[in-house]
């Protein structure tokens, strides 16, 4: 490539999606940073910053290659989903212990985490699986053989365990079928199922203090200064910042310590305190703009692999926000879902980014 047809697809990047992600990013490295003052440790905020360039460099990379090796390559796919499953299985043996859960590998300094990685590396894989059996997706036997695909990894997760991932990767797989065209008969199906599930893994497979952080969201009061105290002290923060918050570095919840993981899952609160309803609404707005972009391109697609995978990527994003916010506000209960892009974690800091330079290399060539 010359380097007038470089500048040239520079400039036809989608610099909508790069604002959006970036101020998210810079965002939430602000509220690292804030936070570092009281932990009186600033390694998270350095890390994230390295992190942050390199994500940059990867979907800058990733756009400039073409997307169809996806859609032409199933050994390729096959290879990624195999290496997923490889290092899901990994964790179980050499995967270090954070918070009762197994879900990343300690590599010197920094921490690697392959479920991010592995939620992307799906969304391509039912994409491509879809995107060549649009006509015959009423059959339910693809919607078993899809629910395979996605069943492995989920129960290696869940063997960690990492309960808010498998969430993810449920709403993932029901969502591309939706949109793959699924059966309403079978949609129905498919709920029940899941409520069936849900139902068995009250009993046999979540851990107790899975059931204690349920219990808490539906009575706070139960253990107000247990599990209960992290979703009070969040609300707490939301509800000090006001319209226009309480100023960077000033945020009393963060300054002393009372918001519990303020870097991580509940960076939300840490931000809506320092900023108020008007950094909060930033931040909105931007996730907004960037679902927004996904969609357009999604419903703009020539063929079906990219309508489906940034309809995918997109699914991914709005789950985790949603989840997160609604952690954040008392709304849902704690399951330990990151804000993409703007909490501490470079695994899914580069994964999203990731993501998002494949969309671009889609929109820069139908």
């Amino acid at each position: 490539m010359s380097l007038t047809n470089f500048r040239q697809t520079i400039k036809r990047f989608d610099w909508f999606i790069v604002a959006a992600s970036v101020f998210l990013s810079v965002s939430g490295l602000m509220a690292i940073f804030s936070s570092s003052f009281y932990l009186e440790d600033f390694l998270n905020f350095k890390k994230q910053l390295i992190f942050l360039i390199l994500s940059l460099v990867i979907m800058f990379v990733a756009g400039l290659i073409d997307w169809r090796i996806f859609r032409d390559g199933p050994y390729l796919v096959f290879v990624l989903y195999i290496i997923s499953l490889a290092s899901l299985i990994g964790l179980l043996f050499f995967g270090i212990e954070v918070r009762g859960s197994r879900s990343w590998y300690e590599l010197g300094p920094i921490s690697f985490n392959p479920i991010e990685f592995t939620k992307l590396v799906l969304v391509i894989l039912l994409a491509k699986y879809f995107s060549t059996r649009h006509v015959e997706v009423y059959r339910i036997r693809h919607m078993l053989i899809s629910g395979v695909y996605i069943f492995i990894p989920a129960l290696l997760i869940l063997l960690q365990p990492e309960v808010g991932s498998v969430i993810i990767l449920g709403l993932i797989w029901v969502g591309v079928l939706v949109i793959s065209g699924i059966r309403v008969k079978h949609f129905l199906i498919l709920c029940l199922c899941g409520l069936v599930l849900l139902a068995l893994s009250w009993s046999f497979l979540l851990q107790d203090y899975h059931k204690a952080r349920i219990a808490s969201f539906l009575s706070p009061s139960l253990a107000p200064l247990g599990i209960g105290w992290n979703q009070t002290q969040a609300k707490v923060a939301i509800g000090s910042g006001g319209l226009w918050g309480q100023g960077f570095g000033r945020g009393t919840q963060i300054r002393y310590g009372f918001l519990p993981a303020s870097q991580t899952d509940f960076i939300f609160a840490g931000l809506a305190e320092e900023w108020g309803l008007f950094g909060a609404g930033l931040v909105l707005l931007a996730f907004g703009i960037l679902v927004w972009r996904m969609v357009k391109i999604s419903l703009s697609s020539q063929s079906n692999f990219p309508r489906l995978f940034s309809a995918g990527l997109a699914i991914i994003i709005v789950a985790q926000v949603v989840i997160n916010v609604g952690m954040n506000l008392g709304l849902l209960p704690i399951i330990g879902i990151p804000l993409p892009l703007v909490s501490y974690g470079g695994s899914s800091l580069l994964a999203t980014f990731l993501g998002l330079g494949i969309l671009q290399s889609m929109e820069l060539t139908p």
